[in-house]
């Protein structure tokens, strides 16, 4: 039930997320004059709408998203003579710059709002080692060199000796290659002792249960032995005042900047690792879908952590889906915002080119050119969206 929750509590605020992004490009729309004729929640067919006004508000069955409809959308659409004056295509540029970039600038408010409230109300963590020889994680895979150690990533498909000894989050390890520890600061030297590739056997409490395992330690340039396991940590809240809460928002939005970034780009290189029974070693295990992150959220809900961390996980999640979203909404890639906002802004540059020729003003680009292109990336953006969602169904990536 608590992950069924999980899933429930990641869907509405997907769904609220897609309306605060609908009602950016609406408000402003409004503001400026532009006729707003429909404000739905949903795809498909009707269940329920009124009329207030020129507007049509109302809910349809499928609830993945939601639409404005502005009059005039761009220079193939067909409006009546009456609105035309009122159009979106007749409003200047920088309305029209400000009314498309509405929609991912609300994206990055609720992102900011959110970061905000968990600093200043739940606070940053402090994690505190128990120092005892309990695990806490197991790395699933070998780091590609030092510096990806210290950053907590893995560039490599081997998995790591940890992983292929069966240990287990919890385990306690009482001996170490025939050398008994009772600390971590015993097992990590017992590790680095150990030459790379040396085979090596080593005993932990699990349930209770004495249990030998066996493994050989990996290398990781830079460092020397690798084995892949971190100690069970404690952790505790610190609240931050505003000021410290306002830094904490921007240190969350270049992170998550940064790595959306990264992430794009490593997407291509994902796609054949996807459904790869290795995915969480390769790039194809830092990707994922809307249901990969509602799966998530579900796990987090239904685990034994204590609710800050469940509360701190689900709303720094959506809102790192959030700037996630609004920073690939603003590419310049047809039909996405950023695809149109680039339309304008050429349309502007053509008008100073032309204006300083002495010509007159090309006027709006011709929409049906663009046709084969927005028609070509949406059907590319399609294709990648359904391979990641069915890669997360099959082959899903646990984030325990």
């Amino acid at each position: 039930m608590l992950d069924l929750l999980g899933w429930l509590i990641f869907l509405v605020a997907l769904l609220v997320s897609v309306m605060l992004h609908e009602t950016g490009h609406f408000v402003t729309a409004k503001a400026f004059g532009m006729k707003c004729t429909r404000y739905f929640i949903g795809f498909g067919p009707t269940l329920w709408s009124t009329w207030r006004g020129e507007t049509e508000y109302g809910i349809k069955a499928l609830p993945f998203g939601g639409f404005v409809k502005i009059v005039g959308m761009t220079s193939i659409d067909e409006v009546d003579p009456e609105d035309e004056p009122r159009s979106f295509r007749r409003a200047p540029a920088w309305q029209r710059l400000i009314v498309l970039a509405a929609g991912s600038f609300m994206h990055f408010v609720l992102a900011a709002v959110l970061i905000f409230a968990v600093a200043l109300t739940i606070g940053v963590q402090e994690v505190q080692s128990s120092n005892t020889t309990q695990i806490g994680t197991v790395t699933p895979c070998v780091p590609a060199n030092e510096q990806a150690l210290l950053n907590g990533t893995s560039s490599t498909t081997a998995e790591s000796p940890a992983a292929k000894a069966g240990l287990q989050v919890g385990d306690q390890v009482t001996s170490f290659d025939g050398v008994a520890v009772s600390n971590w600061t015993q097992l990590d030297k017992a590790i680095l002792k150990v030459k790379p590739g040396t085979p090596v056997s080593l005993t932990v409490l699990r349930d209770g249960n004495s249990l030998t395992l066996h493994t050989a330690l990996a290398e990781v340039k830079g460092h020397g032995s690798f084995f892949g396991i971190a100690p069970a940590t404690t952790t505790v809240y610190q609240g931050q005042n505003p000021i410290n809460a306002i830094k904490d928002v921007g240190s969350g939005f270049s992170q998550v900047f940064t790595g959306s970034v990264h992430a794009l780009g490593a997407l291509p290189a994902a796609v054949p690792s996807l459904f790869n029974q290795d995915r969480a070693c390769t790039a194809a295990g830092n990707v994922s879908s809307v249901v990969g992150a509602a799966r998530d959220t579900g796990q987090e809900v239904a685990s034994n952590q204590g609710w800050q961390a469940k509360v701190e996980f689900v709303l720094l999640l959506i809102a790192s889906l959030n700037i996630f979203v609004g920073v690939l909404n603003l590419l310049p890639l047809l039909p996405m915002d950023g695809g149109h906002i680039a339309v304008v802004i050429w349309e502007r540059i053509k008008y100073w080119i032309y204006r300083l020729r002495g010509r007159p003003d090309p006027g709006l680009i011709d929409y049906r050119k663009l046709i084969p292109l927005s028609f070509g990336i949406l059907l590319l953006l399609v294709v990648f969206g359904t391979l990641l969602i069915a890669a997360d169904i099959i082959n899903p990536v646990n984030i325990g």
